[in-house]
């Protein structure tokens, strides 16, 4: 994917419908990139940070990142897209429409979340997110490598949303669920999005990368795709290499489906700033 000037879209991280297109939110990026008939439009989201528009580690800005990590379309028709926790910068969101943006610092949200998960602030990675019912199912990618699990906990949309628009609501977390989703090559697959399905099942992506915490990258063995019911695991595949190369799907929408066919889209974040990110149309067949 690039934008209309050349520049390619930066570390897509989480991917949903938006208008007559998708909206795919960069991890690195005070702006999203707005995805029409192939052609990618900048859609500014937070104001310049430190003079900053752009996050890397090379630079030393890579702490300033708003790092949204999770995107996904509301039953109202709005979009919300959500930081990752563990600075900060990265404790807020960003509500938006076509014709409306609001970004909200949640703070005592994510601290919530982190007590309800065991989980320090500076180690929460939340990284997909879901519309299961009338919760919000907010996926923790954790640390398998290092004993903690994927894991997830129910945030009442309703709620949610007040605490986004600034009202004085307390914000109830429940729903505790942790996940063992297997490995490839001895790594841990760790969820990296989700997709709400029909029946209050639940697709997400999973990327087995051999970090040495929930801040720094490392190398990715490979990435599946996980049905969830529940805690329990009811299916998975493992996605082919693109031209050698492991996909690190970091965004999961539904697209579609038909009969028992389900079509989807993913994006993928090579992690590394000069390369383009992947859009991939997947299918997947019973």
């Amino acid at each position: 994917m690039r934008f209309a000037d050349g520049s390619p879209v930066r570390a897509a991280s989480g991917i949903a419908p938006y208008g007559e297109g998708w909206l795919v939110v960069q991890d690195d990026a005070t702006h999203a990139c707005v995805w029409r008939d192939g052609v990618g439009t900048p859609l500014r989201l937070f104001p310049p940070v430190r003079g900053h528009d752009v996050f890397d580690e090379a630079s030393g800005t890579k702490e300033l990142k708003p790092d949204l990590e999770a995107v996904l379309a509301l039953p109202d028709g709005r979009t919300l897209a959500l930081g990752s926790g563990s600075t900060p910068a990265r404790m807020r969101s960003v509500l938006l429409s076509e014709t409306s943006l609001l970004v909200a610092g949640l703070a005592p949200v994510f601290a919530r979340v982190g007590e309800v998960l065991e989980t320090a602030p500076d180690r929460l990675n939340l990284e997909g997110a879901a519309v299961v019912g009338d919760v919000l199912r907010w996926f923790q990618r954790g640390l398998p490598s290092a004993g903690a699990p994927s894991s997830s906990v129910d945030i009442g949309l309703d709620d949610l949303l007040a605490a986004v628009s600034g009202a004085p609501a307390a914000v109830h977390v429940s729903g505790v669920r942790r996940y063992d989703l297997g490995s490839v090559d001895g790594v841990g697959l760790a969820v990296t999005d989700a997709a709400a399905l029909t029946g209050g099942l639940v697709l997400v992506s999973a990327a087995a990368e051999d970090s040495p915490s929930t801040y720094d990258d490392g190398p990715v063995a490979g990435s599946a795709l996980v049905l969830l019911d529940g805690e329990q695991v009811v299916g998975r595949v493992e996605l082919p290499r693109l031209d050698g190369a492991v996909a690190k799907v970091e965004g999961l929408a539904v697209a579609g489906g038909r009969d028992e066919v389900l079509d989807l889209v993913a994006v993928v974040d090579a992690d590394d700033p000069a390369a383009p990110s992947l859009l991939l149309e997947l299918v997947v067949e019973p």
